[in-house]
């Protein structure tokens, strides 16, 4: 199996989501494919992108492919490009706290 090496934005959007208290887990493995951040409670998957997740035909179609595995497992993918999570990281964390939050609660009725 190869290994997959986390970006920085990912691991510090981890580790801000971790010291909110979420239960996270790092380049998760769902059997398939890796996701850089996978949130069980509230049936997440945060991947954090690079450029080329929204600028290449190939990768795009690649990603469609990968997140409709995800939708059959009843997980949503949230993508955000790496830029967004440098630039205004407080902001995302607290909508993804959100978020969480509210699906948590709909699990669990």
């Amino acid at each position: 199996m190869a290994t997959f090496k986390v970006t920085q934005e990912a691991k510090e959007l981890f580790d801000k989501l971790v010291a909110e208290g979420i239960f996270a887990e790092l380049e998760y493995w769902d059997g398939y494919k890796h996701v850089d951040i996978h949130i069980p409670l509230a049936k997440l998957y945060i991947e954090v992108d690079g450029a080329q997740h929204f600028t290449n035909p190939n990768q795009i179609a690649s990603d469609f492919l990968r997140d409709h595995y995800s939708d059959n497992s009843g997980y949503d993918t949230f993508r955000i490009p790496n830029q967004i999570v440098r630039d205004k990281m407080n902001t995302v964390v607290k909508a993804i706290l959100k978020i969480v939050s509210e699906r948590s609660h709909h699990q669990i009725l």
